[in-house]
C-alpha cells in the first residue's frame, strides 16, 4: 500500500490516494475550528487522539455488526479506509439538550429527551451547513426517502451502541453527529468519525465537558479532555 496524492484537505483531517483505487489514507490534523470555522485554533495532540479513539470505536462498531469504512490504524495520525462517496447530510443525534439545539428552541443544557432526536444538516460550508428536513433532502438529491430510512436506522443503532459503552465510560452521550457515506457497491457505511469533535460527552458525576466544547468556549484544557476520554475507552475495551 502506497501513499498517493492529496485528494480533500478539510477542516480537520486530509484524505490521499493510494494504490488501491477502493481504499484511501485519512490524515488527521491537530486543527480546530467552531462556529462554521468562524473560530479557528490548534490543540495539542488533537490529531492523535482523535485518530485513536475513532479506530477504537470504529472497531468497536464494526465488531457489533455496524458497516464502516475503517480498515485499519497505520500510525498514530493516519488510518486507512475504504473509499466512499459521502451523502452530503450530516445525521444528528440528541440523546440531551445542549447547543444550537437549546439555543434554538429556547431550553436550558441538560435536559435528558424522552424520545432521540433526529436531526438531518445540509453539509454546505457557504451555507453554515443548515437543518433541513427528508423532504428538503430528496428535492436536494442528497438521498431517496428509502435511503434515508436505511440512514436513520443504522444511525438509531450506532446511538444505542455508544450510550451503552460511554455509559461504562462514566460518561453521558448528549449527542453527535456521524457522516454516512456510499461505497463502490453502493452500500451505506459509516464513514469520518467518532471522537470529542463529534460528540458531547459529559462525566456522570461531575458533568465537565469533556469535548470540543472546551474549545468552543474557551473552558480551557482542551487536550486533557481528550486524553481522559481515550484512556477511559482504552480501559473499558482492555486495549
Amino acid at each position: 500500500m502506497t501513499k498517493g496524492a492529496m485528494l480533500y484537505e478539510g477542516k480537520a483531517k486530509q484524505v490521499f490516494e493510494t494504490d488501491q483505487p477502493n481504499e484511501v489514507i485519512v490524515r488527521f490534523k491537530d486543527d480546530a475550528t467552531a462556529f462554521n470555522a468562524q473560530k479557528r485554533g490548534s490543540v495539542d495532540l488533537k490529531g492523535e487522539m482523535n485518530n485513536a479513539i475513532t479506530t477504537l470505536i470504529f472497531e468497536y462498531l464494526n465488531e457489533k455488526g455496524i458497516p464502516t469504512h475503517f480498515i485499519k490504524k497505520i500510525d498514530e495520525r493516519e488510518q486507512l479506509v475504504k473509499k466512499v462517496n459521502i451523502i452530503p447530510l450530516e445525521m444528528v443525534v440528541r440523546n440531551y439538550s445542549a447547543g444550537s439545539m437549546a439555543q434554538r428552541l429556547g431550553v436550558e443544557e441538560g435536559i435528558k429527551s424522552p424520545v432521540t432526536i433526529f436531526d438531518i444538516c445540509y453539509k454546505k460550508d457557504e451555507l453554515g451547513d443548515p437543518l433541513i428536513n427528508d423532504h428538503h433532502a430528496v428535492f436536494l438529491g442528497a438521498a431517496t426517502y428509502e435511503e434515508l430510512d436505511e440512514m436513520y436506522e443504522l444511525t438509531s443503532d450506532i446511538n444505542e451502541i455508544l450510550i451503552d459503552l460511554f455509559d461504562k465510560m462514566n460518561i453521558i452521550l448528549v449527542d453527535f453527529k456521524i457522516e454516512l457515506g456510499k461505497t463502490a457497491d453502493g452500500k451505506i457505511v459509516l464513514a469520518d468519525e467518532i471522537s470529542p469533535d463529534t460528540c458531547r460527552l459529559w462525566d456522570k458525576d461531575t458533568m465537565k465537558k469533556l469535548d470540543k466544547d472546551r474549545f468552543r468556549r474557551d473552558l480551557g484544557e482542551v487536550t486533557e479532555a481528550y486524553v481522559e476520554i481515550y484512556e477511559r475507552l482504552k480501559k473499558v475495551l482492555n486495549k
